[in-house]
């Protein structure tokens, strides 16, 4: 697993790595079961403090696409499965919405004003 992150970018680096776990599991390359690094393994990989790592992780268990669990980890949960599985369809919305002119953001806001 390769966590993506850019230092330099305004979003929040916890933001970036929880961003990149979940790119992972949608692309089908992180499934139900596998374990996450250790927290500490990751932030001496892209150099940043653990907690930094432990607040992406809390947001990914809040967001129910990993389980935290005392001496076990950080394992991809059971209800991940159905973001890879929506992958292909957020992929052709993206492209469809791009197609229109529409930013990444303007769409984002969409999705976020559409959910029930």
């Amino acid at each position: 697993m390769l966590i993506r992150i850019d230092p330099g970018a305004a979003r929040p680096i916890y933001e970036q790595i929880a961003a990149s776990v979940r790119t992972d599991v949608a692309a089908g390359r992180l499934r139900p079961g596998d374990r996450l690094p250790p927290a500490r393994e990751v932030a001496a990989a892209v150099d940043v403090n653990v907690h930094t790592v432990l607040r992406a992780y809390q947001q990914l268990r809040d967001d129910g696409l990993i389980d935290l669990r005392r001496g076990r980890g950080a394992i991809v949960s059971a209800s991940a499965a159905p973001l890879a599985e929506l992958s292909h369809e957020i992929r052709a919305l993206v492209e469809h919405a791009a197609r229109l002119g529409l930013s990444p953001a303007a769409l984002a806001a969409l999705v976020k004003e559409t959910t029930p």
